[in-house]
């Protein structure tokens, strides 16, 4: 497989790849699903990716960072799992996998937001919740009814963060998509 060289298709790839492992995810919530996601995360850094091992450092580093949040949740059943759902000490590794698919997006097809200071500020807490609760009415997650609170708050720190995170240890990430 080669690198993908047009800039709009490597930004549909990557988006087209994000919404499959996040769908995949979510409807999965099995072992078949993490394989799936870490997949299309490699498809990611063979298709889309300039810096492939540099951003799978980031890819790596944020999804600890996202990881750690989500097992916090979990732990204090903020987010707990649906019926059925794999059992998890910490979180379950689909979700793990879904912070590793969403890392892949802010070097990318998300890349326009950290163009502007405020935002990430403005959408995190939209999207970030929008996403869990998504999840959650397919079943993947159970929400308590203050979950969406917290998680919105998460977001609003973590996202930016992510961000900060890549302009200033992976700087060359910042600049990855303008050629």
């Amino acid at each position: 497989m080669s690198h993908i060289r047009s800039r709009p298709w490597r930004l549909f790839t990557n988006f087209v790849l994000f919404q499959a492992g996040w769908l995949v995810c979510v409807i999965g919530t099995n072992h078949l699903a993490v394989l799936v996601a870490v997949a299309l995360v490699v498809l990611h850094l063979l298709l889309v990716s300039h810096r492939p091992a540099l951003e799978l450092g980031y890819i790596a580093l944020g999804t600890v960072a996202g990881s750690l949040l989500d097992g916090l949740w979990w732990q204090l059943g903020i987010l707990q799992p649906a019926t059925g759902a794999l059992d998890a000490a910490w979180i379950p590794l689909w979700l793990v996998l879904l912070w590793s698919l969403f890392l892949t997006t802010i070097n990318h097809s998300l890349a326009w937001v950290a163009d502007h200071r405020w935002l990430p500020w403005l959408l995190a807490p939209i999207a970030g919740p929008l996403a869990y609760w998504s999840a959650s009415q397919l079943d993947a997650v159970r929400l308590q009814p203050m979950s969406l609170a917290f998680i919105a708050l998460g977001w609003l720190l973590v996202f930016p963060l992510l961000i900060q995170l890549r302009n200033r240890w992976f700087r060359a990430l910042a600049a990855g998509e303008t050629s």
